[in-house]
């Protein structure tokens, strides 16, 4: 059987573009033939800028959008499931398998529901409704909480909070993958390094394996194994997390990495230059391919830094699309093979 409990070819969504009379003129390409392999019991990231494809990503992984075309595998012990072959039926019984967690705590939790029963909610849906209570006191106590926290509206609590009560849930049908979409970012630095030890934790107790979605370099490195840098719906690199830190070798990789804050004055900077291009392809133009050369809004902004000694690419730079080689062992990148 694989070692990979999760293997995504060619992924692909595209949205499509009308006009006011509601024919489609166009489309944008969200996901543009994404190939990955997570290996279980690990923690894989996704980073990108906002727009890039991630949280697309995530929604067609669980199908709550619908891929354009590709294949999605979920390997478990000895069978493999296509996830894209699933009627809604089979599909819904899956779900146990995937949780998730979202950014906003306080957005994913119903305000009207005591928390008894948001986390059991899933539970009941599924038909698990047998000694619920203890199986919902077990899952607070799992995330730090308590069975005193039973008969309390979200509101009641604080923002980490609310999101153990999300993880909590998210346990509840013990899922083999956890898909987190940026799970720190709408809380306090202090409180992240809480919920970010958390779920090393649970990962560790429960052999959960991990999609970790974010934007925030200094987070995927201190909680992933490996990761991926997305742009413009593809995947431009991908290595393990040490090996893509010390050593980037796509200049967006390298721009990202450049802009993480850190106490070292004498770091290089690189700045990124234009502006993100469309990712609309309208059927009427002979190609879809982006511009490469210049753009006046480039120029003026090269003209504008000229002689401060900054560093820089340009946006039209990226948008020649090569082909993703191996530069070195496991690590690959949309760069030129110079051999």
């Amino acid at each position: 059987m694989s070692n990979y409990i999760l293997e995504v070819k060619d992924l692909r969504k595209h949205f499509p573009v009308k006009n006011s009379w509601g024919n489609e003129i166009g489309s944008v390409k969200a996901l543009d033939g994404v190939n990955l392999k997570i290996k279980q019991g690990k923690t894989f990231g996704i980073v990108g800028e906002s727009g890039c494809g991630k949280t697309t990503f995530m929604r067609s992984l669980l199908r709550l959008v619908e891929p354009t075309s590709g294949s999605i595998t979920f390997n478990d012990k000895s069978s493999s499931t296509n996830l894209l072959d699933l009627n809604s039926g089979d599909l819904r019984k899956f779900r146990k398998s995937i949780g998730v967690v979202f950014q906003d705590p306080m957005g994913a939790l119903n305000p009207r529901m005591l928390i008894k029963d948001i986390i059991g909610e899933p539970l009941v849906i599924h038909g698990q409704t047998k000694n619920i209570i203890d199986r919902v006191v077990e899952l607070l106590e799992n995330v730090g909480l308590s069975k005193e926290h039973l008969y309390r509206y979200p509101h009641e609590f604080s923002g980490g909070q609310r999101q153990r009560i999300v993880i909590a849930r998210a346990l509840a049908l013990e899922p083999k993958l956890l898909i987190l979409d940026e799970p720190t970012s709408a809380l306090d630095v202090s409180v992240q390094a809480q919920i970010l030890n958390l779920l090393n934790d649970l990962q560790e107790k429960f052999d959960l394996t991990y999609i970790f979605i974010s934007h925030d370099l200094s987070v995927i490195e201190y909680m992933c194994d490996s990761l991926v840098v997305m742009y413009l719906g593809r995947v431009v690199e991908q290595a393990d997390t040490e090996e893509l830190f010390s050593n980037p070798q796509h200049p967006y990789t390298q721009a990202l990495l450049s802009a993480t804050p850190n106490f070292d004055k004498e770091k290089n900077k690189i700045m990124i230059l234009g502006d993100v291009p469309s990712p609309i392809s309208y059927h009427d133009k002979l190609g879809d391919e982006l511009a490469t050369e210049l753009t006046e809004q480039e120029k003026l902004e090269i003209k504008s830094i000229e002689g401060k000694g900054i560093d820089y690419i340009v946006r039209s730079s990226l948008n020649e699309v090569l082909p993703l080689i191996e530069v070195s062992n496991r690590h690959f990148a949309r760069v030129r093979n110079i051999s």
